[in-house]
């Protein structure tokens, strides 16, 4: 190993590198068993928030495993679509375990989609119905894609039904995922369309501190799996109190974003999904069970796909080295 330069991913090169939703979710799967048996070490995200609703996060994480060492330093500002720029943005630095000296520096926003959808995938795989076939996508965005691509991975999808604030976002989605994964989606017209009857549901909107949400109790169908990756930005305390279970990829730091004062109608999350994944705590164990995963985004999904994507970039010649 060189110490005297560091690999540079741009965005271009870190999706040539063609790093699989399928790898994904299995380095994911493996990640969280590892959580789930105590061989990892994540502090919950510091971060600094310079207008409302925005938020710049550093991420670190280290699995031994996977000799993954890294941090993200992310940034989500609901207000960069009116810009035409996008909502999530940020860098991902990989740290050599032995030394401490980085080795590669590499946009983080395809990586932040990617894992984000697949921890929804691995969560879905312990906690949805197996048979599950139609989904309900609210949000089309790059999280929308992304979960749905990966829910399309595990699932035999029949159906999908997606609902947007923006009519022509959602179209595009519904254009978009029809020719990429072969699934017939429908544009909505409301929310509750896209969640009653649902198999599986995803809500993907930006993050709010004071969030408006509309799903209520009752809208979510007997032994339907959701997974709102936007905290509680679309869904009340009740329909999130009818859950039979209710996870989140990480405890403490559900609890320490509680503390800053989101989730404050949110009930207790039963179980960590490492715990579920490592068989300390149950997952689907009835078929009308509603189960909600709450995965809060966390830097071990980040640096289980990274170490990846960097490995694969040395093989394959992609990348610029820059002198440290």
């Amino acid at each position: 190993m060189t110490t005297d330069t560091v690999l540079y991913l741009n965005r271009r090169d870190v999706e040539q590198v063609d790093l699989g939703m399928p790898a994904i979710i299995d380095a994911l799967e493996a990640m969280f068993l590892e959580k789930g048996q105590g061989r990892v070490e994540m502090p919950p995200k510091p971060g600094i928030h310079t207008s409302p609703d925005a938020f710049i996060h550093a991420m670190p994480a280290w699995i031994p495993s996977l000799e993954a060492a890294g941090v993200k330093w992310i940034s989500g500002y609901p207000g960069n679509q009116a810009r035409g720029l996008p909502y999530i943005n940020g860098l991902l630095i990989l740290n050599d375990p032995q030394t401490g000296i980085p080795t590669a520096i590499m946009d983080a926003t395809w990586i932040t989609a990617q894992r984000t959808g697949a921890a929804t995938a691995v969560a879905a795989r312990h906690l949805a119905r197996p048979e599950s076939e139609s989904v309900g996508i609210i949000a089309c965005g790059v999280q929308g894609r992304s979960n749905l691509e990966a829910l399309s991975c595990l699932f035999d999808l029949k159906t999908v039904r997606a609902f947007d604030l923006h009519r022509e976002v959602a179209d595009r989605f519904a254009a978009a995922m029809s020719e990429k994964l072969g699934l017939d989606v429908e544009v909505v017209g409301e929310p509750r369309q896209a969640v009653t009857g649902a198999d599986l549901v995803v809500t993907s909107g930006p993050i709010r501190e004071e969030p408006e949400p509309v799903i209520e109790a009752g809208w979510l169908a007997p032994g339907a799996f959701a997974s709102p990756v936007d905290f509680d930005a679309y869904w009340t305390g009740d329909a999130f109190a009818e859950a039979d279970k209710l996870a989140t990829d990480d405890l403490g730091q559900f609890d320490y974003y509680r503390r800053q004062g989101y989730f404050r109608d949110t009930p207790e999350p039963q179980a960590d999904l490492g715990q579920i994944v490592a068989g300390l705590k149950p997952g689907r164990e009835r078929e009308d069970e509603r189960t909600i995963a709450i995965n809060l985004g966390i830097a071990l999904e980040d640096m289980a796909t990274a170490i990846l994507v960097w490995r694969r970039a040395v093989e394959m010649g992609i990348g610029t080295p820059l002198p440290l």
